[in-house]
């Protein structure tokens, strides 16, 4: 017994012995570490913070990927592919498509995950339990963060519902005259521009752009915006577009093209403020609507003596400002892409003599002798072969390649990789409309692909020209509509001819995309029965 307490008794004072030494020693240690740190110079103890950021770029990038296509490490440390992503080039988002259905890049602090195929694409769309839209960073500073486009969740399905009814055929019935009086002026201006040319072929990128936003602006803000008006935010929303590419500096300074995006916006919604009171005057004076501030105020003012569900999501009064946002974001989806239509559409017509020829029969045809008769919705809806060179146009060249999305919540995209929370998620719609298995020789410009019951027609899952989902476009059938009346109208009465060059089928990438050259074009008056050109 005595043994065992002496045994006791050395094993303690061994181990009060060693758990002092060891006590000494990490006092000893902590000096020497301290006296390193206190031993380095700034420069040392910069660089050695630097290499951790370095180090930890890399593992993050690494977590962030996993098993996905990506380039193995991230070549250019923090900043990523940022000098690339300044002058994108279609070739290079084809080739990240190309190689794999998911695929990612790191730019700064954004991870980026890029969906190309159909159903991968059509499942981030789909999924506003996990992603909402993003734009880019700056973007809910520009179009204002209280702007209808960002709110989410059933906030977001209310308020859209109750834009439903300003994009109804009911609704685009009254905006086609005061539209077909602008395409009138703008036939004779392409005209009177080409002349001062001698009918040279010339770039009408930016007369494309103007003619397009004349048109948006005067369908929703009718006579109450001035042509001077028009013409200023015309000329200056190149800036917006400038300011929201994809990659640009997230923070708007002085002088930047973030800075004025933002007054050219800032401008532009001030005047449709100004128009949104005079539609609400003009309604409650008992006026007809001929515009969409015009239907939205008259739905306001008819939901307050009705009960249903639609109604009441109308009965409150939207503000001039939230209108005028809410305008702006219509032009913000519209005047990009309908110029990159209206760009590519008169460059394909130009260049295909037997489709153009068949347009100006139909033109002709559905007029039914009287080339004066002005247009209506039942005299578009019989333009049934325009109609399928306009939606051959979105599918040959869709205006819109791609659709970020933030990450809200961990996305199980595919059942071995989950897209983290934060990140940037991107449904790509140009694989889906350029698929071999739906469209017979996808790169072949066939607007015969779309006569009624072809395959190309029942493929109703691949047509995401216009997305799919909660963030569908709200004015798809405006566009349809619009285009088809534009090009018919041009086709009949004006000779219009495409130089065609080297870059003519290139594709420039400008938020969307458009032909490489800018698209040289001249125009000549045409008499729509003989057609004989006039000079």
């Amino acid at each position: 017994m005595a043994s065992v307490v002496d045994q006791v008794h050395m094993s303690m004072n061994a181990t009060a012995h060693a758990a002092g030494a060891a006590s000494a020693g990490a006092v000893m240690a902590a000096p020497s570490l301290l006296d390193k740190l206190q031993g380095m110079s700034y420069l040392q103890m910069f660089v050695t913070l630097i290499c951790g950021v370095l180090v930890w770029d890399q593992v993050s990038y690494q977590m962030k990927k996993g098993n996905i296509a990506g380039p193995r490490f991230k070549v250019y440390p923090i900043i990523g592919p940022f000098l690339e992503s300044l002058d994108p080039k279609f070739e290079e988002y084809k080739a990240k498509w190309d190689s794999g259905p998911l695929s990612c890049v790191s730019i700064f602090h954004k991870f980026v995950i890029i969906a190309s195929t159909r159903d991968l694409a059509r499942k981030v769309l789909q999924a506003p339990k996990y992603v909402k839209p993003c734009v880019v960073d700056v973007a809910v500073k520009i179009l204002r963060p209280s702007n209808w486009v960002f709110l989410d969740g059933k906030a977001h399905t209310d308020y859209r519902k109750s834009l439903n009814g300003l994009f109804t055929k009911t609704a685009l019935a009254q905006y086609l005259p005061p539209l077909e009086e602008l395409m009138d002026k703008y036939i004779e201006k392409f005209v009177e521009l080409s002349k001062e040319n001698n009918y040279e072929p010339q770039i009408f990128f930016h007369e494309m752009r103007e003619i397009l936003c004349a048109l948006s602006l005067r369908s929703f803000c009718g006579d109450y915006i001035s042509e001077d008006q028009i013409r200023k935010i015309a000329d200056d929303y190149y800036l917006v577009t400038a300011a929201l590419e994809l990659v640009n500096f997230p923070i708007i300074l002085p002088f930047t093209k973030t800075w004025y995006g933002k007054r050219t916006a800032d401008m532009a919604m001030k005047i449709f403020e100004s128009c949104a009171q005079r539609a609400k005057d003009h309604i409650a004076a008992g006026g007809k609507p001929i515009c969409v501030m015009d239907n939205w105020c008259k739905l306001m003012h008819d939901a307050k003596n009705r009960t249903d569900d639609d109604s009441r999501l109308l009965h409150r009064e939207f503000t001039n400002r939230e209108i005028s946002e809410a305008v702006f974001t219509f032009l913000f989806a519209s005047q990009d892409a309908s110029s990159s239509l209206a760009c590519w559409l008169f460059q394909i017509v130009a260049d295909r003599p037997d489709v153009l020829a068949k347009i100006r029969e139909e033109q002709l045809r559905v007029r039914e002798g009287d080339i004066n008769k002005r247009l209506d919705i039942d005299l578009v809806d019989k333009m049934e072969y325009t109609h399928m060179v306009v939606k051959e146009t979105l599918r040959y060249r869709p205006p819109v390649l791609m659709v970020p999305y933030v990450v809200k919540n961990k996305f199980p995209v595919v059942p071995d990789y989950q897209a983290p929370k934060g990140s940037m998620l991107i449904a790509t719609l140009y694989p889906a409309l350029h698929d071999p298995e739906v469209y017979e020789n996808p790169d072949d410009f066939i607007p015969e692909r779309w006569v009624e019951g072809s395959p190309a027609n029942e493929a109703k899952k691949n047509w995401l020209v216009f997305g799919c989902g909660p963030h569908v476009c709200l004015g798809q059938t405006y566009v349809m509509i619009t285009m088809t009346a534009l090009i018919g109208k041009f086709a009949l009465f004006t000779d219009f001819k495409h130089k065609v060059t080297p870059l003519s089928e290139k594709i420039k990438v400008f938020a969307t995309i458009f032909p490489k050259d800018d698209l040289l074009l001249s125009f000549k008056k045409r008499d729509p029965v003989t057609g004989e050109i006039k000079e």
